[in-house]
């Protein structure tokens, strides 16, 4: 029930009723929400700066909680990159070295990845420092290990490559020293000619030995030539690849036919005497690019050091040779 209201009149004495217009009632009513609005607002304020709500506490905690993850990722990018730039520091100075393959230039592993622009997205965040930092050292190790990785693919076609390398290239001797009828009689460089009797160029060794001495071959490889040549009688060529042949001359006969894949240590041919030959023989020859080279310094694979050096000594003493 709406309170009825009384005024003291001076002049009569006595208490006049008051009354309200509807607009009146109506002003006050607006002062009254206004004001109530206007609390309303101040104490929200008051209380949201001052006081948390449950989401919004919830809400800092998940941000904590990424916070520190992506200082625990920070730290686990640390440990990889560290462990990458050990892998690329042996990459360059042990397996790059072994294979002779030029190192990565430093500026090309780490080069980075992309421009500011990049990252533009990030920087309105809150934490936008770490989030970018972040994102930038995951781009560059990622960068770094595709670098890697294709360098490693690098080394392994290199590696399959050295170890056809090392079964192709000659490393043997063409002839067991094994057997005492067996021995060398002429070394390479310059010799006396038997036929001509004068100093000439002798491009290979002569190993001398009894008729159908087994002759093997010091490398992988292919035959390429099994015939009649001149001067070297019935003679085998064999090519190895990676630039290299060698020649075996001189034989009684073959084990081989041309287009023949042989493996070091075969059977090719039988010491013979055929050709210009003073005497039953072999002679070997090691050709690189064409051109013939000393074939003792092919010996490695079957020959212990104090046996390599007891051949050196023997050959500087050869003279005349037998083809």
């Amino acid at each position: 029930m709406r309170k009825i209201g009384y005024r003291f009149n001076p002049e009569t004495l006595s208490y006049d009723k008051i009354v309200i217009s509807w607009r009146k009632q109506a002003w006050n009513l607006s002062k009254k929400l206004f004001s109530s609005f206007s609390l309303a607002i101040v104490i929200y304020c008051i209380v949201s700066n001052f006081w948390e709500s449950p989401g919004e506490k919830a809400q800092q905690r998940e941000n904590e909680q990424l916070l520190a993850q992506y200082k625990l990722l920070n730290t686990e990018i640390s440990k990889l990159d560290e462990v990458l730039r050990n892998l690329e520091q042996r990459d360059d100075n042990i397996y790059r070295v072994i294979f002779e393959a030029e190192p990565i230039d430093a500026s090309i592993r780490r080069a980075g990845s992309g421009g500011v622009s990049r990252y533009d997205h990030l920087k309105n965040m809150k934490e936008s420092e770490l989030l970018i930092n972040t994102s930038r050292r995951l781009d560059n190790l990622s960068k770094a290990l595709y670098i890697q990785s294709k360098s490693y693919d690098e080394i392994e076609v290199l590696a399959k490559s050295k170890i056809q390398l090392l079964a192709s290239i000659p490393a043997i001797l063409p002839i067991s020293l094994s057997d005492p009828k067996v021995r060398l009689s002429s070394a390479f460089g310059n010799r006396m000619h038997p036929y001509y009797k004068t100093v000439k160029f002798h491009s290979g060794m002569d190993f001398s030995g009894p008729t159908n001495t087994p002759i093997r071959a010091t490398g992988e490889g292919v035959v390429v030539s099994v015939s009649m040549l001149s001067g070297y009688g019935k003679c085998i060529v064999i090519d190895h690849g990676f630039s290299y042949e060698t020649l075996y001359g001189h034989l009684n006969n073959y084990n081989v036919k041309a287009g023949q894949k042989v493996k070091r240590g075969d059977v090719i041919g039988y010491m013979g005497n055929t050709g210009m030959s003073i005497g039953t023989h072999l002679h070997y020859e090691v050709r690189k690019n064409a051109i013939p080279v000393n074939p003792i310094n092919y010996y490695f694979n079957d020959l212990t050091p104090n046996e390599y050096d007891a051949l050196v000594a023997l050959a500087d003493n050869t003279g005349q040779a037998m083809d």
